[in-house]
């Protein structure tokens, strides 16, 4: 498979991958409100979509946005291991997941108001904000990287 198709389906699959560990970690109690709760209230917020599709259907919007990010994010991710050959995907996802946290997270997201901010926040919700990001972008690359070492 070639290196841009392979990083789009990782990408897919670690969206797909990350909105299950966002679900069972809110719905165990492990995780605090997720990030995916967060984007679902905003979409409400600025659309009032709630009312008309409910909240069932403004979850499956943030959810196709959130695939549509991650394919998109996902892109980066052969440009990236041509710039750090030696790092392990697992080592580059996890630098890359490093990387999309604090832009998207920690600037992006409270300009735009989907987050309160990560100092506001707090250290628990942040980490597990992180940890979510290392987790999507380290599948992205361990996928990617197995899809095109298949030739």
């Amino acid at each position: 498979m070639q290196r841009y198709e392979a990083a789009i389906v990782g990408g897919l699959v670690a969206g797909v991958v990350t909105t299950a560990v966002m679900t069972i970690g809110r719905k165990t109690g492990v995780l605090t409100k997720t990030l995916d709760r967060d984007a679902v209230d905003w979409i409400d917020d600025v659309s009032g979509s709630r009312a008309l599709i409910g909240d069932t259907g403004t979850s499956v919007v943030e959810f196709a946005n959130h695939l549509g990010a991650s394919a998109a994010f996902a892109a980066a991710v052969p440009k990236l291991r041509e710039l750090a050959p030696s790092l392990s995907p697992v080592a580059l996802g996890t630098l890359y997941g490093t990387a999309l946290y604090a832009v998207n997270i920690g600037a992006i997201a409270p300009v735009l108001g989907i987050t309160e901010g990560e100092v506001k926040a707090g250290p628990r919700k942040a980490g597990e904000r992180w940890a979510v990001h290392v987790l999507q972008a380290v599948v992205t690359a361990v996928v990617a990287e197995r899809l095109t070492s298949k030739r």
